[in-house]
Order: structure tokens, then C-alpha cells, then sequence
């Protein structure tokens, strides 16, 4: 009987195992940091982040406390200072974003230039006293792990830093105006980082906010496939050096929306690249692939009038089969038929750099369009070179060839022959008749809609050992396994 300390150390592999399983995801999005800052500037000016700074109640915020902290100031600066008729931004640029890993691990640092004129009207002087401000917001995305829901990005410590504060006068006035303006500007040095703190933290708070739904989003966005569709979903975010990484599971659904497969844990762990100088790569493990194939080309049958539609291949055959039987060479009448059934779905195996698809398929030969029973009947091992490409943002696959690898007879009404002298033409009718056919209906493709998303004209596909990797044209390179 097995005593306790077997019992747990069971329990211990057990939990080792199913821990494991969940460190596999079907698929993995990685946004790199050009992707990041593009995508967050996009965000703040559709959140009209600069008119937010346009807005900035600069005059009420140095009026609250005038003199505060400031005894140079006096009673005669609080006096001037109710005295300004307006004093606000005029125009404000919100400069190149940068996006860089953060000294804590899993974090990354968003810093945000801003560039301001301020513009100051005072009864002491006609023209506008103006003065440049530069600052920088600076946040931190980092994994939100309480226990209100699921991981997820979070954009947290917005604040701007006291060491990037810089303010001076553009134009040099009279004495008594110089000296007012540089007692604003130093009034302003407390009072902006507070101002942008509570005016525009909160917008690029809401910015990220939304890029990432928009994120999610375009991982969730439906693929169509024949008459199924792909759907990705996040199982879990990651921060990895200077990029986000979101891992996903995937489910196919039928056309009634059911689903017939989940994808929620991949066989081994996929093998991520490192962007290096690309910007983004959506890696898709192998169970998915082949799903995705086996929903494009299910089983189905042809049947073609040979000599009708290719003559040659007809009369080849003709001339192989009458060294095996004269008389049922003879017996073949313009209306000969040749059908082909693929058995259940076809195979798709992947190594680094090399794809196959292997098929089981039987083959039959009537004699005319009339015969009830075949001359003969053989099932093949078929296999065929895969290349996948990609074109007007569509990732297609390409059937190359094909080869009958094995062949075996399984009926015959002409006697009792090794199938192998009819490999030559029998490899040419599946080249000629099921290729084309299944290249045909692969052709439509997949559409990869996040590459144009994601400010990308094209890409390009590769394979690694057991994934399929999608990244900007020419900039693929492999590196570490996923985890998490």
C-alpha cells in the first residue's frame, strides 16, 4: 500500500504538470516599444491631450497661494498678480513619446515631453509677455494582479518630475515687466507639476486605457475560415524587457457560432522571437495551424471525365493500366472516370523553416460514366510541400506538389496487381486534378487585419519547430521559449 510520502509526492508531479500546462499558450502578441509610443500618441490626440494643456487654469493656480513658501514676494507681488488679466497657454506640443523598461522588473516607463508658450497680459504692458515651460509626464505600465478580475495592464504613478521642469522668457521687456514675469514663472514651478498632474494624468490615463482595449479588441476580431471562423482570446498579459506581450487562447466555431474546438493550452511551449528592430510579432502555435488547415480543406470528393478534361493524363493511363490488363485497357470509353475522396482532414507538419501536408486518399478508375463498379480501387499517403505567403494583408497557403508517398490496392475488378507501377500517373492526376483544386480553395486566404492595425504596410510569415511567426517584412529573428 502506498504510504503518505508517495501520496503527496504524486499530488506534487500532478499539480507540477497541470501548472505546466497552463504555461503554454496557443498563440502570444508582442508589441514592441515603437508600437507602444505610436499607438498611446495616437490615443492622446484623439483624448485632445493639447487642448487639455491649452486649459491649464495657470492663473488661478498661482493665485490660490501668491506668496506662499515665497517671502521674496511680499505683499506688493500679491497685488500685481491680481492685477494680470489672463495668463494661459497659448499653444503646447506634446513631444516624441518614449516608451523604456522601467527599473522595476515587468515594468515598463512612459515618458511624455511636453512643450508649452504661455502667454501673460498685464495693464503694465501692451504686448503679450510670453515664456516657454517644458516638462515631462512621466507613468508606469505595469500588470494589475488584485484579485477584482483577471490580470490585466494598468497605467499607474503619472506625475511629472521636478527635474524636467524647465521656464523662461521668450522676449526680454522693461525691468518692472521682467521681473513680474520671472516671479510668475516662479509661482509656476510648484503650481504646473500639480496642474498636469490633476488635468492631464487622467487623460493619459484614459488614453492607455483604451489603446489597450483597442488591443484586445483587435486580437478578438473573428477569422474567417470556409465556413468556420478563428477567434483569439487574452489569457493572461506579460511585460518582457521593453515590450508587451499578451497571451492568448483560441477557440474555432462552426458558422452557427458553436465551438467545436478550444485551443487554450499548446502542446510545448512556442518559441518567441526577439523583435530586435521589428515592432511587433503575433506567433500562432502549431495545433492551431493545423486546425485552421483542416477547416479549410475537409474531406470531399471529386470526380472528373478524364479524357474530357485532360486527354493526355487519359491516355497515359490508359497505356499504364493495359500493362496490367489489356482488355480493361481496352474497355476504358471517353466517358472514363476518375474519382478521388480525401479521407477525413489533412495533416499539417511543421519544422524550422519547412511546412508538409500529408493526406490519406482513395482513388478510383470506372471505365465510363455508366460502370457502377470501379476497375480498380487505392488508397494513397499523399503528402505535399507547404509554403505559406503573404499578399494584401491575407496569409495564404501554398501547395507546392504533392507525392504518393505510399499506395495500396484495396479493390480490383481487373486482377490481383502491385499498385506501385501506376505511382507516376497516379501522382500526376492528384498533381493535375486534387492540387489545383485544394490550392483553389486556400487561395482566399487568412486576413492578418492587426498588421495594417498596427501602422504596418506588410508582413511576412516564417516557421519555427512548432509555431507559425508573423512579423513586419524582413525582420524576423528566432530566440527564447515562452513563459510566463
Amino acid at each position: 500500500m502506498a504510504g503518505p510520502w508517495t501520496f503527496t509526492l504524486l499530488c506534487g508531479l500532478l499539480a507540477a504538470t497541470l501548472i505546466q500546462a497552463t504555461l503554454s499558450p496557443t498563440g502570444v502578441l508582442i508589441l514592441g516599444p515603437k508600437v507602444i509610443k505610436e499607438k498611446l500618441t495616437q490615443e492622446l490626440k484623439d483624448h485632445n491631450a493639447t487642448g487639455i494643456l491649452q486649459q491649464l487654469p495657470l492663473l488661478s493656480a498661482i493665485r490660490e497661494k501668491p506668496a506662499g513658501g515665497i517671502p521674496v514676494l511680499g505683499s506688493l507681488v500679491n497685488s500685481i498678480l491680481k492685477r494680470i488679466i489672463w495668463l494661459k497657454v497659448t499653444t503646447a506640443n506634446i513631444l516624441q513619446v518614449q516608451v523604456k523598461p522601467s527599473a522595476n522588473d515587468q515594468e515598463l516607463l512612459v515618458r511624455i515631453p511636453l512643450d508649452m508658450v504661455a502667454g501673460l497680459n498685464t495693464p503694465l504692458v501692451k504686448t503679450i509677455v510670453e515664456f516657454q515651460m517644458e516638462t515631462e509626464a512621466q507613468t508606469i505600465i505595469r500588470m494589475d494582479t488584485s484579485a477584482r478580475g483577471p490580470t490585466h495592464l494598468v497605467l499607474s504613478n503619472c506625475a511629472t518630475s521636478h527635474g524636467s521642469l524647465r521656464i523662461q522668457l521668450l522676449h526680454k521687456l522693461s525691468l518692472l515687466v521682467n521681473s513680474l514675469a520671472h516671479q510668475v514663472m516662479n509661482l509656476l514651478v510648484p503650481a504646473l507639476p500639480q496642474l498636469v498632474k490633476n488635468q492631464l494624468c487622467p487623460v493619459i490615463e484614459a488614453s492607455f486605457n483604451d489603446m489597450y482595449a483597442d488591443l484586445l479588441q483587435l486580437v478578438k476580431v473573428p477569422i474567417p475560415l470556409s465556413t468556420d471562423h478563428l477567434e483569439f482570446d487574452l489569457l493572461s498579459p506579460a511585460i518582457k524587457g521593453d515590450t508587451i506581450q499578451l497571451y492568448l487562447g483560441a477557440k474555432l466555431l462552426d458558422s452557427q457560432g458553436n465551438v467545436t474546438k478550444w485551443f487554450n493550452n499548446s502542446a510545448t511551449s512556442l518559441t518567441v522571437p526577439t523583435l530586435d528592430n521589428t515592432q511587433f510579432s503575433l506567433i500562432v502555435s502549431q495545433d492551431v495551424v493545423k486546425a485552421t488547415v483542416a477547416a479549410v480543406l475537409p474531406p470531399e470528393e471529386f470526380m472528373v471525365l478524364l479524357d474530357s478534361v485532360l486527354p493526355e493524363l487519359a491516355r497515359r493511363l490508359k497505356s499504364s493500366i493495359g500493362l496490367i490488363n489489356a482488355k480493361a485497357a481496352d474497355a476504358l470509353a471517353p466517358t472514363q472516370i476518375v474519382k478521388i475522396l480525401t479521407q477525413d482532414t489533412p495533416q499539417f507538419f511543421m519544422d524550422q523553416g519547412h511546412a508538409k501536408v500529408a493526406q490519406l486518399i482513395v482513388l478510383e478508375v470506372f471505365p465510363s460514366n455508366e460502370a457502377l463498379r470501379p476497375l480498380f480501387t487505392v488508397g494513397i499517403e499523399a503528402s505535399s510541400e507547404a509554403q505559406f505567403y503573404t499578399k494584401d494583408n491575407r496569409l495564404i497557403l501554398n501547395l507546392n506538389n504533392i507525392s504518393s508517398d505510399r499506395i495500396k490496392l484495396m479493390n480490383s475488378g481487373i486482377g490481383w496487381f502491385q499498385p506501385d507501377v501506376l505511382k507516376n500517373i497516379i501522382t500526376d492526376i492528384l498533381l493535375s486534378i486534387l492540387v489545383p483544386n485544394q490550392n483553389g480553395k486556400l487561395r482566399s486566404g487568412v486576413p492578418v487585419s492587426m498588421v495594417k492595425a498596427l501602422g504596418f504596410e506588410a508582413a511576412e510569415s516564417s516557421l519555427t519547430q512548432d509555431a507559425l511567426v508573423l512579423t513586419p517584412a524582413s525582420l524576423w529573428k528566432p530566440s527564447f521559449p515562452v513563459s510566463q
